[in-house]
């Protein structure tokens, strides 16, 4: 199920755009580190040089992401974007301890600081340009279900925020002549961004260890309930995986046992359809049919069976809890 064109040409211009961008900034920062001497200012730019590497290894996760399934890779590609998030959380953290092994001999010491103006309008240029391309990313990446770019964005904003610090930081130096306050600004710097990082690890964790998501469970729990047919008697063993932007849903749905194979066929391709829509067509689905035993009777509402064993008490309302779980009916349901 390969992306659609639109989507790979949007990604891959997104991914080059944030890696331009970034050599410009760490460009823009350096300069204005060899002007002012700087601490605070050197850690905006160390920022910049995570920012440009994570940023490739982005670019190369876009890419590798949208190559179609493969026999080696029948599931895709898409696992990579929990590795690129990973990658630029590690970085960041990285980043972050540079920035304080660098602002704490200027602490002790004093720094020595010249040309606080001009390294003021160069910062505050940067931060601009960064929030403006962070914001950009994100939407992007949230547009075209693209975990790679939403956590370039959210680095990129993170360095937006950095410059912002370190803008007011040298700020109040010029304004009160007190030094101190350009290392002190860095090191506040570094230890807010360890958060940040920290965030995209653990969303790439969760990501590579196929934790659930909630919202994609409510979502095929909410289509299936609103759309359900006569013979759907239960829904149980519900579980989704996503890689990249596509869903790999598999379940097991409860039938009428005197169902023959081509009737439990056309159900089975009807459900699948539904849901795939959900997921605008992004989702590889499997359905596994069980047949009903007498202990279904007392909740389904299938007419006429001639099987029937009990009155029916009213359907089972379908719920997550529910459709996760085993069927409690099933002496064999562990699959």
């Amino acid at each position: 199920m390969p992306f659609p064109d639109g989507t790979v040409r949007l990604r891959k211009f997104s991914a080059y755009l944030s890696l331009g961008v970034g050599l410009l900034m760490l460009v823009m920062k350096m300069g204005a580190y060899l002007v002012t001497g700087s601490s605070a200012i050197l850690s905006d730019a160390l920022e910049s040089v995570v920012h440009v590497v994570a940023t490739a290894f982005a670019l190369f996760s876009v890419i590798l992401a949208a190559r179609p399934p493969d026999p080696s890779h029948p599931y895709g590609h898409g696992k990579i974007e929990y590795f690129s998030a990973g990658f630029e959380g590690a970085l960041i953290i990285i980043a972050a301890f540079a920035i304080i092994y660098e602002a704490a001999p200027a602490l002790i010491k004093g720094p020595e600081l010249r040309s606080l103006d001009v390294g003021a309008v160069v910062i505050a240029a940067a931060g601009l340009i960064n929030l403006l391309l962070g914001i950009y990313l994100i939407r992007v990446g949230r547009r075209t279900h693209s975990l790679i770019l939403e956590a370039d964005g959210k680095h990129v904003l993170t360095d937006s925020f950095t410059s912002i610090g370190v803008l007011l930081g040298l700020l109040l130096v010029m304004a009160t002549g007190w030094t101190p306050l350009d290392p002190l600004m860095a090191i506040a710097v570094a230890l807010n961004i360890v958060v940040t990082g920290g965030r995209l690890i653990m969303q790439s964790v969760h990501g590579l260890m196929d934790a659930a998501e909630p919202e994609s469970l409510e979502k095929v729990v909410g289509v299936l309930a609103r759309q359900r047919r006569a013979g759907w008697i239960d829904l149980h063993r519900l579980r989704i995986i996503r890689s990249g932007d596509l869903q790999h849903v598999d379940l097991h749905l409860t039938v009428p046992r005197f169902w023959d194979v081509e009737r439990g066929h056309d159900e089975q391709e009807l459900l699948e359809a539904m849901i795939a829509g959900a997921f605008f067509g992004r989702a590889g689905v499997i359905v596994h049919l069980d047949p009903c035993v007498d202990a279904c009777c007392t909740f389904c509402d299938f007419e006429p069976c001639p099987i029937r064993q009990a009155a029916c008490a009213g359907p089972r309302e379908w719920s997550v809890p529910r459709a996760i779980a085993p069927a409690d009916y099933l002496e064999n349901d562990s699959d």
